[in-house]
């Protein structure tokens, strides 16, 4: 006769290997699930800086073509009224 080596009452150390078992695989399942959410999570926060530091250049930037074109402007102002 052959004995089946997952049968809990015959073998009782392979009833306690199989939940082992089972909880790790319930452990593992769960370290995957909360690796994934903290993937999601700094990806948008990622994206999120990503998103700032893009409309923070645009605006130093565009302030610094603001400032030149001052500046040009003023120096041919003052050209203007030198040749005057």
């Amino acid at each position: 006769m052959l004995l089946n080596p997952f049968c809990p009452i015959l073998f009782p150390f392979s009833a306690a290997k199989v939940v082992a078992l089972k909880a790790t695989v319930l452990i593992l399942l769960t370290l995957l699930i909360k690796a994934k959410v903290r993937i999601a999570a700094f990806s948008a926060l990622g994206f999120f800086l990503l998103m700032l530091q893009t409309l923070v250049f645009l605006a130093v930037s565009g302030g610094l073509v603001l400032a030149v074109g001052g500046a040009a402007l003023y120096t041919a102002q003052q050209r203007k009224g030198a040749t005057a």
